[in-house]
């Protein structure tokens, strides 16, 4: 590869352990879960123990040369705290792992300061989830603009998913406006299939906001490959923000149910939409300077047996 690709949205688990909404969420054989009352694949097949690990995922990113990856999380997933920590300490050239706090209830602004103590250079916050608690939880609320201070005093990244559309992007500006040196990366691509979604994009017009697109390919899964709507997407973005803002990000593993994991960049490798310069920048530069990635490893294309 001539560039650095860079995963800014995966996620990993040693098992699926949650409730959400008052529906369970639980790990299952052969890549299968419960998943609120439904049974779903939830990861490909072969992955039989249901464990989402680390070296499996490095095992793709090795084969698909992706160099580093952000690992994310969600509450459907179950906090996953102590198992990243011990990812952050093993990989860290490789991995940047995000803290998951359960702002669903109160008391989550001890456990993110744990968490930064703990050595989290970022914390999580599924914020669409939080519309769904028994009382919705304000982005402006006492308790949570506690934490952002205390995240932007330490320097920790904030990695947020906001709800569909525009309905928390003005809570948004609201955080954005109080703490202008709290790094924000803002997931699935403002939920770009989703009415409303250029007003998240817009949020990346303040300094220290990017947009992920991790998901992207679900979003757009009716199309299937090569995601021709989605490079479309992609355009009116740089439009609105600029290249510079935006970054590549995957959402593996459920994503690769459907699709290869080099499959959910490929596509935009591909796109003649794109210049060379706009897709070095989507796929790894711009996350390399936003994460702060240092020495990235050489990845060789290693030819395949069908080639």
């Amino acid at each position: 590869m001539a560039y650095a690709i860079i995963d800014a949205h995966a996620h990993l688990w040693l098992k699926q352990d949650a409730v959400v909404e008052g529906k369970k969420i639980e790990s299952l054989k052969n890549g299968k879960a419960l998943f609120m009352g439904e049974l779903r694949q939830m990861l490909p097949p072969f992955m039989t123990d249901g464990r989402n690990t680390a070296e499996v995922f490095l095992s793709n990113m090795d084969y698909a040369q992706v160099s580093a990856a952000v690992i994310t999380q969600e509450y459907i997933d179950g906090s996953q705290n102590d198992y990243l920590l011990e990812v952050q300490k093993r990989y860290p050239e490789r991995f940047l792992c995000c803290g998951l706090v359960d702002a669903r209830r109160p008391g989550y602004l001890r456990e993110a300061e744990q968490l930064i103590e703990q050595g989290f250079g970022a914390i999580k916050l599924p914020a669409g989830r939080l519309l769904m608690a028994a009382e919705r939880v304000r982005l402006t609320g006492h308790e949570m603009m506690e934490m952002f201070k205390r995240m932007e005093q330490r320097d920790v990244l904030l990695s947020i998913d906001l709800a569909d559309g525009d309905e928390q992007v003005d809570e948004m500006e609201e955080v954005i406006a109080r703490f202008p040196d709290l790094r924000i990366a803002i997931g699935h691509f403002g939920m770009v299939t989703r009415p409303g979604w250029q007003e998240q994009i817009k949020l990346a017009r303040h300094p220290n906001v990017r947009i992920e697109s991790g998901g992207i390919t679900w979003l757009f899964h009716s199309e299937f490959y090569p995601f021709a709507g989605a490079v479309w997407a992609i355009r009116e973005a740089i439009d609105l923000v600029g290249i510079e803002k935006l970054m590549w990000g995957s959402d593996y593993p459920r994503t690769i149910v459907a699709i290869t994991y080099r499959m959910s960049y490929d596509f935009v490798l591909r796109s003649n939409l794109l210049s060379e310069e706009e897709k070095q920048l989507f796929l790894g530069e711009n996350a390399r300077s936003f994460y702060r990635f240092g020495s990235l490893p050489e990845l060789p294309y290693i030819k395949n047996m069908s080639e």
